[in-house]
C-alpha cells in the first residue's frame, strides 16, 4: 500500500493523465469560485475548507472521477444534476467529459452561502 498523500498535488500525482487533468480543472474552478478556501486532504481525498468548515471535496475511482459537495448542495441543484450518476453527496463523472465549469461554480457558491447561514 502506498504512502497517503499529504497535499492535493501528491494526490493528483498518483492518478492517470485523464483523471489528473479532469480533477486539476475541477480544482481550479473551485479555487476561482472560493478564493478564500483552504486546500487540504480530508479522509484521504482532496478537499477545501472555508473558515475551518468543509466546503467541497473531489476524488477518483477506478473508472470515474467524483465531486463531493454534500447532500444539501445536491438537493439544491437536483435538476441540473439529473444527467449525472449521483448519490446522496456525490457526483460521479467520466474524466474525459468533466463537469461544466458553470455548474461547479454554482454548486460551490451555494455551499459558501449555506456555510454562512
Amino acid at each position: 500500500m502506498g504512502k497517503k498523500p499529504r497535499t492535493i498535488d501528491e494526490f493528483l500525482a498518483g492518478l492517470s493523465d485523464d483523471k489528473r487533468a479532469a480533477l486539476e480543472k475541477l480544482r481550479q474552478t473551485i479555487r476561482a469560485a472560493a478564493p478564500k478556501a483552504q486546500e487540504c486532504i480530508s479522509y484521504g481525498v482532496p478537499a477545501f475548507r472555508l473558515d475551518g468548515k468543509f466546503l467541497v471535496a473531489f476524488g477518483a475511482g477506478v473508472s470515474h472521477c467524483a465531486f463531493y459537495p454534500g447532500g444539501t448542495a445536491m438537493e439544491a441543484h437536483r435538476a441540473e444534476l439529473a444527467r449525472y450518476d449521483t448519490s446522496k453527496g456525490t457526483i460521479r463523472f467520466e474524466p474525459k467529459a468533466g463537469l461544466p465549469v458553470g455548474l461547479v461554480r454554482r454548486i460551490v457558491k451555494s455551499r459558501i452561502v449555506a456555510l454562512q447561514e
